[in-house]
């Protein structure tokens, strides 16, 4: 099972994975920093190209809903994924 986090929450962690699992032209209007941009598509494909089981990895999408789903498929595969709930939109209305 995955965990949530707030972006509040997400704000007071330094030294994170983060990925932003949009398409590139999304992640090129706007991200959250720091974050690396994997789309959803191209991390199941090959997760386990850009995801290591030994750490921890916080998700978001643009709204939540997809970084949930992702989140879930992710966990059953045994990685440490943290979904970021409400996503950038979420991210950008805390700011």
């Amino acid at each position: 099972m995955f965990q949530n986090i707030s972006v509040s929450e997400l704000k007071n962690l330094v030294n994170i994975n983060i990925i932003d699992i949009r398409s590139v032209e999304k992640y090129n209007n706007g991200y959250i920093m720091n974050a690396i941009n994997i789309p959803s598509d191209r991390l199941l494909i090959n997760t386990d190209k850009y995801l290591d089981r030994n750490k921890k990895y916080y998700i978001y999408c643009q709204k939540g809903i997809q970084s949930r789903k992702i989140c879930s498929i992710l966990s059953v595969k045994r990685y440490n994924v943290v979904n970021v709930l409400g996503g950038y939109e979420a991210w950008v209305m805390n700011e």
